[in-house]
Protein backbone atom coordinates (compact mmCIF):
# COMPACT_ATOMS: atom_id res chain seq x y z
CA UNK A 1 0.00 0.00 0.00
CA UNK A 2 2.75 2.49 0.57
CA UNK A 3 4.16 1.82 -3.19
CA UNK A 4 0.49 1.99 -4.50
CA UNK A 5 -1.37 5.10 -2.73
CA UNK A 6 1.19 7.62 -3.79
CA UNK A 7 0.45 6.23 -7.11
CA UNK A 8 -3.80 6.40 -6.87
CA UNK A 9 -3.54 9.84 -4.78
CA UNK A 10 -1.70 11.31 -8.60
CA UNK A 11 -4.52 9.28 -10.31
CA UNK A 12 -7.09 11.22 -8.82
CA UNK A 13 -5.63 14.18 -9.40
CA UNK A 14 -5.64 13.79 -13.42
CA UNK A 15 -9.49 12.61 -13.19
CA UNK A 16 -10.58 15.64 -11.37
CA UNK A 17 -8.82 17.97 -13.87
CA UNK A 18 -10.69 15.90 -16.73
CA UNK A 19 -13.59 14.72 -15.28
CA UNK A 20 -14.56 16.67 -12.63
CA UNK A 21 -17.87 16.61 -10.55
CA UNK A 22 -19.64 18.66 -12.96
CA UNK A 23 -18.54 16.69 -16.45
CA UNK A 24 -19.95 13.95 -18.11
CA UNK A 25 -17.93 10.81 -18.58
CA UNK A 26 -18.40 9.25 -22.06
CA UNK A 27 -16.23 6.64 -23.49
CA UNK A 28 -13.57 7.92 -25.14
CA UNK A 29 -9.74 6.09 -25.89
CA UNK A 30 -8.21 8.85 -23.25
CA UNK A 31 -10.83 7.56 -20.41
CA UNK A 32 -10.20 3.77 -21.77
CA UNK A 33 -6.55 4.41 -20.81
CA UNK A 34 -7.81 5.99 -17.32
CA UNK A 35 -10.09 3.29 -16.68
CA UNK A 36 -7.06 0.89 -17.68
CA UNK A 37 -4.46 3.03 -14.87
CA UNK A 38 -7.56 2.51 -12.19
CA UNK A 39 -10.79 5.09 -11.26
CA UNK A 40 -10.03 6.92 -8.09
CA UNK A 41 -12.49 5.39 -5.23
CA UNK A 42 -14.63 8.41 -4.98
CA UNK A 43 -15.36 8.96 -8.53
CA UNK A 44 -16.27 5.03 -8.98
CA UNK A 45 -19.85 5.33 -8.61
CA UNK A 46 -20.32 7.87 -10.88
CA UNK A 47 -17.78 6.49 -13.36
CA UNK A 48 -19.20 2.96 -13.06
CA UNK A 49 -22.91 4.10 -13.40
CA UNK A 50 -22.44 6.33 -16.68
CA UNK A 51 -19.83 3.97 -18.42
CA UNK A 52 -22.03 0.83 -17.98
CA UNK A 53 -25.56 2.46 -18.68
CA UNK A 54 -26.79 2.21 -15.28
CA UNK A 55 -27.25 5.95 -15.23
CA UNK A 56 -29.56 5.93 -18.19
CA UNK A 57 -31.74 2.95 -17.30
CA UNK A 58 -32.15 4.48 -13.86
CA UNK A 59 -32.98 7.69 -15.53
CA UNK A 60 -35.46 6.32 -17.72
CA UNK A 61 -36.83 4.00 -15.23
CA UNK A 62 -37.49 6.03 -12.10
CA UNK A 63 -40.15 4.14 -10.12
CA UNK A 64 -39.32 0.63 -10.76
CA UNK A 65 -37.13 -0.38 -7.87
CA UNK A 66 -38.96 0.74 -5.94
CA UNK A 67 -42.17 -0.96 -7.52
CA UNK A 68 -40.57 -4.07 -7.35
CA UNK A 69 -40.00 -4.18 -3.98
CA UNK A 70 -43.17 -3.37 -3.22
CA UNK A 71 -44.71 -6.28 -5.17
CA UNK A 72 -44.57 -9.87 -4.51
CA UNK A 73 -41.86 -12.24 -4.41
CA UNK A 74 -41.96 -15.66 -5.28
CA UNK A 75 -41.92 -17.77 -1.92
CA UNK A 76 -38.23 -19.92 -3.33
CA UNK A 77 -36.53 -16.74 -4.13
CA UNK A 78 -36.95 -15.07 -1.00
CA UNK A 79 -35.89 -18.80 0.47
CA UNK A 80 -33.21 -19.20 -1.40
CA UNK A 81 -31.40 -15.00 -1.47
CA UNK A 82 -32.39 -15.49 2.86
CA UNK A 83 -29.91 -18.54 2.87
CA UNK A 84 -27.10 -16.92 0.33
CA UNK A 85 -27.04 -13.68 2.86
CA UNK A 86 -25.34 -14.87 5.47
CA UNK A 87 -22.40 -16.25 3.03
CA UNK A 88 -21.60 -12.82 1.89
CA UNK A 89 -18.44 -11.62 3.04
CA UNK A 90 -18.84 -13.43 6.67
CA UNK A 91 -15.80 -11.51 7.37
CA UNK A 92 -16.38 -8.31 6.37
CA UNK A 93 -17.91 -5.73 8.93
CA UNK A 94 -20.72 -4.64 6.81
CA UNK A 95 -21.87 -7.98 6.98
CA UNK A 96 -21.88 -9.39 9.90
CA UNK A 97 -24.93 -8.20 11.58
CA UNK A 98 -28.40 -7.92 10.74
CA UNK A 99 -28.90 -5.55 13.24
CA UNK A 100 -25.99 -3.13 12.44
CA UNK A 101 -27.54 0.33 11.49
CA UNK A 102 -24.93 0.46 9.20
CA UNK A 103 -24.62 -3.33 7.44
CA UNK A 104 -25.53 -4.20 4.32
CA UNK A 105 -27.33 -7.53 4.73
CA UNK A 106 -30.92 -5.52 4.42
CA UNK A 107 -30.03 -3.90 1.24
CA UNK A 108 -28.50 -7.03 -0.31
CA UNK A 109 -31.63 -8.83 0.03
CA UNK A 110 -33.53 -6.27 -1.20
CA UNK A 111 -31.47 -5.71 -4.51
CA UNK A 112 -31.38 -9.16 -5.13
CA UNK A 113 -35.06 -9.89 -4.41
CA UNK A 114 -35.64 -7.46 -6.88
CA UNK A 115 -33.34 -8.79 -9.73
CA UNK A 116 -34.74 -12.05 -9.43
CA UNK A 117 -38.51 -10.64 -9.36
CA UNK A 118 -37.29 -8.38 -12.75
CA UNK A 119 -35.44 -11.16 -13.93
CA UNK A 120 -37.66 -14.01 -13.94
CA UNK A 121 -36.23 -16.38 -15.74
CA UNK A 122 -32.54 -15.86 -14.11
CA UNK A 123 -34.36 -15.54 -10.80
CA UNK A 124 -31.34 -15.69 -8.57
CA UNK A 125 -27.87 -17.16 -9.21
CA UNK A 126 -25.20 -18.22 -6.70
CA UNK A 127 -22.52 -15.52 -6.80
CA UNK A 128 -24.47 -12.41 -7.32
CA UNK A 129 -24.80 -11.93 -3.57
CA UNK A 130 -20.87 -11.08 -4.03
CA UNK A 131 -21.06 -8.74 -6.94
CA UNK A 132 -24.03 -6.97 -5.51
CA UNK A 133 -22.06 -7.10 -1.83
CA UNK A 134 -19.00 -5.34 -3.31
CA UNK A 135 -21.29 -2.81 -5.22
CA UNK A 136 -22.89 -1.69 -1.97
CA UNK A 137 -19.68 -1.62 -0.53
CA UNK A 138 -18.24 0.92 -3.54
CA UNK A 139 -21.71 2.53 -2.86
CA UNK A 140 -22.25 2.54 0.61
CA UNK A 141 -22.07 6.30 1.21
CA UNK A 142 -23.55 7.29 -1.85
CA UNK A 143 -27.93 8.50 -2.51
CA UNK A 144 -30.02 6.17 -3.58
CA UNK A 145 -27.03 3.32 -3.19
CA UNK A 146 -29.49 0.37 -2.82
CA UNK A 147 -31.32 1.59 -6.58
CA UNK A 148 -27.65 2.33 -7.82
CA UNK A 149 -26.45 -1.08 -7.52
CA UNK A 150 -29.90 -2.48 -8.88
CA UNK A 151 -29.28 -0.86 -11.83
CA UNK A 152 -25.60 -2.11 -12.45
CA UNK A 153 -26.55 -5.60 -11.49
CA UNK A 154 -29.37 -5.54 -13.74
CA UNK A 155 -27.02 -3.84 -16.69
CA UNK A 156 -24.36 -6.49 -15.71
CA UNK A 157 -26.87 -9.37 -16.25
CA UNK A 158 -28.72 -8.48 -19.34
CA UNK A 159 -26.48 -5.90 -21.39
CA UNK A 160 -22.47 -6.75 -20.01
CA UNK A 161 -22.68 -10.56 -19.56
CA UNK A 162 -25.85 -11.75 -20.98
CA UNK A 163 -26.76 -15.36 -20.15
CA UNK A 164 -23.77 -15.55 -17.66
CA UNK A 165 -26.31 -16.08 -15.05
CA UNK A 166 -28.63 -18.50 -16.83
CA UNK A 167 -29.84 -21.05 -14.54
CA UNK A 168 -27.75 -23.49 -17.27
CA UNK A 169 -25.19 -20.71 -17.13
CA UNK A 170 -24.01 -22.09 -20.87
CA UNK A 171 -22.49 -18.42 -21.20
CA UNK A 172 -19.98 -18.51 -18.40
CA UNK A 173 -19.40 -22.09 -19.20
CA UNK A 174 -18.76 -21.63 -23.41
CA UNK A 175 -16.22 -18.73 -21.96
CA UNK A 176 -14.13 -21.52 -19.50
CA UNK A 177 -13.79 -23.22 -22.87
CA UNK A 178 -12.41 -19.94 -24.34
CA UNK A 179 -9.73 -19.62 -21.52
CA UNK A 180 -8.35 -22.75 -22.39
CA UNK A 181 -7.77 -21.86 -26.06
CA UNK A 182 -6.44 -18.52 -24.90
CA UNK A 183 -4.10 -20.17 -22.98
CA UNK A 184 -2.99 -22.66 -26.07
CA UNK A 185 -2.80 -19.34 -27.55
CA UNK A 186 -0.62 -17.80 -25.71
CA UNK A 187 1.64 -20.23 -24.27
CA UNK A 188 1.26 -23.39 -26.32
CA UNK A 189 3.46 -25.69 -23.96
CA UNK A 190 0.73 -24.71 -21.18
CA UNK A 191 -2.30 -25.46 -22.76
CA UNK A 192 -0.86 -28.98 -24.10
CA UNK A 193 0.18 -29.85 -20.32
CA UNK A 194 -3.05 -29.15 -19.09
CA UNK A 195 -4.58 -30.64 -22.15
CA UNK A 196 -2.39 -33.55 -20.80
CA UNK A 197 -3.74 -33.43 -17.45
CA UNK A 198 -7.13 -33.75 -18.19
CA UNK A 199 -7.76 -30.56 -16.84
CA UNK A 200 -11.58 -29.14 -16.99
CA UNK A 201 -11.86 -25.60 -17.41
CA UNK A 202 -15.03 -25.33 -15.95
CA UNK A 203 -13.54 -26.28 -12.65
CA UNK A 204 -11.18 -24.18 -12.66
CA UNK A 205 -12.64 -20.42 -13.58
CA UNK A 206 -16.12 -21.00 -12.83
CA UNK A 207 -16.43 -18.90 -9.54
CA UNK A 208 -13.90 -16.67 -11.24
CA UNK A 209 -16.51 -15.60 -13.62
CA UNK A 210 -19.98 -15.78 -12.20
CA UNK A 211 -18.27 -13.24 -9.23
CA UNK A 212 -16.42 -11.56 -11.17
CA UNK A 213 -13.65 -12.10 -9.21
CA UNK A 214 -14.89 -10.80 -6.05
CA UNK A 215 -14.54 -13.16 -3.14
CA UNK A 216 -11.40 -14.49 -5.69
CA UNK A 217 -9.11 -12.21 -5.40
CA UNK A 218 -7.40 -9.10 -3.21
CA UNK A 219 -10.30 -6.54 -3.20
CA UNK A 220 -8.80 -3.84 -4.70
CA UNK A 221 -7.57 -6.02 -8.24
CA UNK A 222 -11.18 -7.34 -8.28
CA UNK A 223 -12.16 -3.38 -8.58
CA UNK A 224 -9.38 -2.75 -10.85
CA UNK A 225 -10.58 -5.17 -13.00
CA UNK A 226 -14.20 -3.94 -12.59
CA UNK A 227 -13.15 -0.33 -13.76
CA UNK A 228 -11.91 -1.95 -17.00
CA UNK A 229 -15.15 -4.54 -17.12
CA UNK A 230 -17.59 -1.35 -17.06
CA UNK A 231 -15.60 0.35 -20.02
CA UNK A 232 -14.68 -2.41 -21.98
CA UNK A 233 -16.89 -5.30 -21.64
CA UNK A 234 -16.58 -9.25 -20.89
CA UNK A 235 -13.10 -9.70 -22.72
CA UNK A 236 -12.07 -7.58 -19.42
CA UNK A 237 -12.71 -10.82 -17.86
CA UNK A 238 -10.42 -13.16 -19.87
CA UNK A 239 -8.00 -10.85 -19.54
CA UNK A 240 -7.82 -11.26 -15.64
CA UNK A 241 -8.31 -15.33 -15.81
CA UNK A 242 -5.22 -15.19 -18.46
CA UNK A 243 -2.93 -13.76 -16.69
CA UNK A 244 -3.57 -15.67 -13.79
CA UNK A 245 -2.62 -18.64 -15.66
CA UNK A 246 0.39 -17.55 -17.26
CA UNK A 247 1.75 -15.66 -14.22
CA UNK A 248 1.91 -19.18 -12.83
CA UNK A 249 2.69 -21.30 -15.77
CA UNK A 250 5.84 -22.85 -14.07
CA UNK A 251 4.34 -24.02 -11.38
CA UNK A 252 1.93 -25.47 -13.57
CA UNK A 253 4.42 -27.68 -15.61
CA UNK A 254 5.67 -28.70 -12.72
CA UNK A 255 2.56 -30.13 -11.66
CA UNK A 256 2.59 -34.31 -12.70
CA UNK A 257 -1.45 -35.18 -12.23
CA UNK A 258 -4.82 -33.80 -12.52
CA UNK A 259 -4.59 -33.51 -8.53
CA UNK A 260 -1.80 -31.47 -8.10
CA UNK A 261 -2.96 -28.96 -10.70
CA UNK A 262 -6.58 -28.38 -9.37
CA UNK A 263 -4.50 -28.06 -5.77
CA UNK A 264 -2.49 -25.23 -6.91
CA UNK A 265 -5.60 -23.49 -8.77
CA UNK A 266 -7.15 -23.71 -5.68
CA UNK A 267 -4.22 -21.11 -4.38
CA UNK A 268 -3.18 -19.30 -7.21
CA UNK A 269 -5.60 -16.58 -6.95
CA UNK A 270 -3.72 -15.55 -3.61
CA UNK A 271 0.04 -15.37 -4.85
CA UNK A 272 1.87 -12.46 -4.60
CA UNK A 273 1.19 -11.24 -7.86
CA UNK A 274 -2.67 -11.22 -7.52
CA UNK A 275 -2.18 -8.74 -4.50
CA UNK A 276 0.02 -6.05 -7.07
CA UNK A 277 -2.74 -5.01 -8.41
CA UNK A 278 -0.77 -2.21 -10.37
CA UNK A 279 1.50 -4.52 -12.11
CA UNK A 280 -1.60 -7.30 -12.75
CA UNK A 281 -3.78 -4.82 -14.77
CA UNK A 282 -0.10 -4.09 -16.60
CA UNK A 283 0.11 -7.66 -16.94
CA UNK A 284 -3.25 -7.90 -18.13
CA UNK A 285 -3.15 -5.33 -20.85
CA UNK A 286 0.80 -5.31 -21.89
CA UNK A 287 1.34 -8.81 -21.68
CA UNK A 288 -1.72 -10.17 -23.15
CA UNK A 289 -1.84 -7.73 -26.00
CA UNK A 290 -4.48 -7.35 -28.11
CA UNK A 291 -7.54 -9.61 -27.52
CA UNK A 292 -10.36 -8.50 -29.90
CA UNK A 293 -13.96 -9.61 -29.47
CA UNK A 294 -13.70 -10.87 -33.17
CA UNK A 295 -11.17 -13.33 -31.50
CA UNK A 296 -13.53 -14.22 -28.83
CA UNK A 297 -16.65 -14.35 -31.02
CA UNK A 298 -14.55 -16.93 -33.46
CA UNK A 299 -13.41 -18.82 -30.23
CA UNK A 300 -16.82 -18.90 -28.55
CA UNK A 301 -17.99 -20.51 -32.09
CA UNK A 302 -15.22 -23.16 -32.37
CA UNK A 303 -16.10 -24.25 -28.73
CA UNK A 304 -20.06 -24.58 -28.71
CA UNK A 305 -19.65 -27.96 -29.24
CA UNK A 306 -17.76 -28.76 -25.93
CA UNK A 307 -20.51 -27.31 -23.61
Amino acid sequence: MSEYLPVMTRREMRWRNHFGENSSINKTRTLKRFCRKGIPSSLRPKAWLCLSGAADRMEANSYLYQQLLAGSHPAELKETVSLDIHRTFPDNLYFMSETDSRGLRKPLYNILLAIGTRNKTVGYCQGMNFVAGLLLIVMKDEDKREEKVFWLMDTLINNILPDYYHPNMYAVKLDQEVLGELVKWKCPELGKHLEDLGLHWCLIGMKWFICLFADVLPTDTALRIWDCMFCEGMKVLLRAALVLVLNNKDKILKCTNFMEVTDLFKNIVDSKDSLHCHTFLQSMFEDIGSLSMSRISKLRKDCQSRV
